[in-house]
């Protein structure tokens, strides 16, 4: 009975731990099954945000877009996809440290891209190859690759035939337009009549002196004919221009019925006369071509490089943002706001070239403005060309954008177009002048307007600006590469670039910088905004941009702000687009991007 009981006890002892681990498995289960219940909604709810997402992608509304992956992201970490659909998104905002910080969790072959994008062609050389590793029957990849090859190798041929800075020469200096028409090929006597004429007299010495006096005269004369001919031809390269001890082919010919420039003086009857050729896709002769840009080249290096101006009381002033090729859209901000002019006078604020198809036109445009004489009347014709190299020209200012550099004209789309419209001789004078535009302006003592952004350091004063030598391509880190690459954020202190160049700057970083140097406002473009226009930092920072629907996708307006003097209050102007003819964004870019669209 006893063992019975025992047995009982035993057993009934078994089931009470049979039983506590079955209701702490059971309790274990209750809590589990929440937890997967929210999993698979996060899965679920992040997948839907994706599909808005894509949907806002495909609508060009790509910072909204950017929200939504970000947000699916935050409910599903592990899913690849959403983090490569940021990064493309990233790179249509050209941000592309953000898209570089995306990609590299998404795969490879989004970082290569964004690599492209940026010109690092050696790191998007190797991502590419890893796609191609991994796929290897992909034809795309290996397309990708080939060009990133033949990027890599162009690179290395041009570092191992570069010049030192030290001993580069200028190739503005050995350009004199004033020289054009007085090559051998535009000379008022045709080199057929100087053959004639020479032969003619050789035959006359013979007849009068006699065989050998005669032979003895012509080889002084044939050496002396082979010396000048020397002295005159050397250099003819066919680069299509005449320079200083070189011909280049630059006759206007009669039948050009364009634009033409009188003597030395670009008048605004000139100016009109161009760009309404412009507007009908005509050219410009490339003589004139060189004369705008030569004379703008030598009123730019004659200003510091952070430029102070003068509004008087009742006046006003306008400052554009980013105009990026779009040439129509320059048209109508003069149409809104009236042409550039003593009285009505404007600052563009970098950025002019790139993306839009008409950056040459764009470009020549802004600077025959800056070269333009303030009237037809003689006398001040004659005081404008003995001070135009001082501050008289106050009709229109130019700053320099992130875009005024070599490696950005290169892959978004000016070089190709300058070196189809014109040269390649163009090609190194435009660089050379970009290297020559100020870096930021400051109106009344009040107003810092800058391309891009601020310091990564407090303490920067204007004069620290004034003694930048801005005389060369953009570096990647620096006083001079933060005025043009750096962009505001909305939290305090500092963070990394999303473009990665440059860094981003909270409104305590603005309002340490307006307080070091007694300033009320920094106004500043780089960014493409909805309205046009954008007001940060507890109002002290105004972004704007005046390229509306940015390259034919983006559906932004542009905006452009009005100071009126003294109080420099800003009026802000938006504007939509305008028709254009039919030349796509980006037609001259480089073939990399264009494997991309």
């Amino acid at each position: 009975m006893e063992q019975a009981e025992r047995h009982i006890t035993g057993r009934d002892c078994n089931y009470g731990v049979y039983y506590l681990l079955a209701l702490n498995l059971f309790e274990k289960a209750i809590l589990v099954m929440p937890n997967m219940e929210t999993e698979n909604s996060n899965i679920s709810r992040a997948e839907e945000l994706k599909v808005l997402a894509n949907e806002a992608f495909k609508a060009r509304k790509y910072g909204q877009a950017i929200d939504l992956y970000t947000q699916a992201i935050e409910l599903n970490t592990e899913n690849a996809v959403y983090w490569a659909n940021r990064a493309f998104a990233h790179t249509k905002l050209e941000e592309y440290g953000s898209a570089i910080q995306d990609a590299s969790k998404a795969g490879y072959y989004r970082r290569g891209a964004a690599y492209l994008a940026m010109g690092k062609f050696k790191e998007a050389l190797k991502d590419f190859q890893q796609v191609k590793k991994l796929c290897p029957n992909d034809p795309d990849a290996a397309r990708k690759v080939k060009e990133c090859e033949k990027a890599v190798k162009k690179l290395k041929f041009e570092e191992a035939i570069a010049v030192p800075e030290s001993e580069r020469q200028s190739i503005a200096d050995s350009i004199d337009f004033h020289s054009i028409g007085m090559s051998p090929s535009s000379s008022s006597v045709p080199i057929q009549a100087v053959i004639v004429a020479v032969t003619a007299a050789i035959v006359a010495v013979v007849v009068i002196v006699g065989l050998a006096i005669a032979t003895t005269i012509t080889g002084i004369v044939v050496a002396v004919l082979m010396v000048l001919g020397v002295y005159w031809w050397g250099g003819c390269g066919g680069s299509g221009v005449f320079t200083k001890g070189r011909k280049l082919e630059l006759e206007v010919e009669p039948q050009y019925s364009g634009a033409r420039i009188e003597g030395d003086v670009i008048t605004l009857d000139f100016v009109m006369k161009m760009v309404d050729d412009f507007k009908k896709q005509k050219c410009l002769h490339k003589r004139y071509a060189f004369q705008i840009v030569l004379q703008t080249r030598e009123m730019l290096r004659a200003l510091p490089s952070l430029v102070d101006i003068n509004i008087p009381d009742d006046n006003h002033f306008t400052v554009c943002g980013d105009i990026h090729g779009q040439f129509y859209d320059l048209l109508n901000i003069f149409e809104l706001n009236g042409l550039p002019s003593e009285e009505n006078p404007y600052l563009f604020n970098g950025d002019f070239v790139d993306r839009g198809s008409f950056s040459l036109e764009v470009i020549l445009t802004l600077f025959a403005f800056k070269c333009m004489s303030p009237s037809g009347k003689p006398f001040l014709i004659l005081v404008f060309l003995v001070f135009s190299l001082s501050f008289l020209c106050r009709s229109i200012y130019l700053a320099r954008g992130n875009h005024e550099s070599k490696s950005m004209n290169k892959i978004y789309g000016f070089e190709g177009e300058v070196r189809s419209k014109l040269n390649e001789t163009f090609v190194e004078l435009f660089a050379e002048v970009f290297c020559c535009l100020p870096l930021a302006h400051v109106l009344n003592e009040k107003v810092f307007v800058v391309h891009g952004g601020l310091f990564s350091v407090d303490g920067v004063k204007l004069s620290d600006i004034r003694a930048i030598d801005r005389f060369f391509e953009p570096p990647e880190e620096g006083l001079m590469c933060e005025l043009l690459w750096s962009d505001p954020q909305p939290l305090p202190g500092r963070g990394p670039s999303k473009r990665g160049v440059g860094l981003s700057f909270g409104a305590d970083v603005t309002k340490r910088f307006l307080q070091d140097n007694n300033l009320d406002l920094v106004v500043r473009s780089h960014e493409v905004k909805d309205e046009g226009y954008e007001i940060e930092h507890d109002g002290k920072l105004i972004t704007v941009f005046s390229a509306p629907n940015y390259c034919d996708q983006m559906g932004n307006k542009g905006a452009f702000i009005r100071f009126e003097a003294p109080d420099l209050k800003p009026n802000i102007i938006t504007f939509s687009a305008v028709p254009h003819p039919d030349v796509k964004p980006m037609a001259y870019a480089n073939n990399f991007l264009r494997l991309f669209s």
